[in-house]
């Protein structure tokens, strides 16, 4: 039994090593370098033992994307759990949401095909932070008995603006429009978060 154990255990360091370098490749060279012949050299195997794990780039795309979408839901938990008022909290997610695209903007783009096509399939992740944002957009407007088309269209407002000027700092990187989309930003934020209270 033991050595079922390790040969397990080996199998998802290998899978874990292979997501590991893919990504590295991605940070120095862009999604555009990304290749199964890359990811092989990197970490000193043979491409047919990285098929193995994984059938094609697509499928290595879908897991980073579902580890992104992991990453993404605890960021924004830890966020929402350092306020009290639904309104903070709201706010709190939404930045750390921002943040999140710019820390780890590799990994944004892959999640929301920024510059890049983003996976075809759907993980199961993906739903987390929506379902997160839309609990503290419920009981914002809780008073209103809100139905759950509407909640879906308030996060969709939120979304729609704040995707939006993540990709225009993605795309135009400039420190000039960081400032000036920051600022946006946070008024937007307010803004909408006033008009659903």
């Amino acid at each position: 039994m033991a050595s079922k154990d390790r040969i397990l255990r080996q199998k998802e360091e290998t899978r874990s090593n292979i997501l590991e370098a893919a990504y590295a490749i991605v940070k120095e060279e862009g999604w555009q370098g990304l290749s199964m012949r890359k990811i092989a050299d990197k970490i000193e195997y043979t491409a047919p033992i990285i098929y193995e794990y994984f059938s094609n780039k697509e499928a290595i795309l879908n897991e980073l994307t579902g580890k992104g979408f992991i990453k993404l839901t605890k960021e924004l938990q830890e966020a929402k759990d350092r306020f009290e008022k639904p309104e903070e909290q709201l706010e709190a997610m939404w930045m750390a949401y921002w943040d999140f695209a710019f820390t780890d903007t590799e990994m944004y783009q892959v999640m929301f095909g920024v510059q890049m096509n983003c996976c075809q399939q759907q993980c199961s992740a993906q739903e987390r932070p929506y379902k997160l944002f839309t609990s503290v957009i419920a009981e914002i407007m809780k008073n209103s008995n809100p139905t759950d088309e509407v909640i879906k269209q308030k996060y969709f407002t939120f979304f729609s603006v704040i995707h939006g000027l993540i990709a225009i700092n993605i795309i135009n990187k400039s420190e000039i429009m960081e400032t000036i989309n920051n600022q946006i930003l946070k008024d937007a934020i307010g803004g909408i978060i006033k008009s659903i209270q």
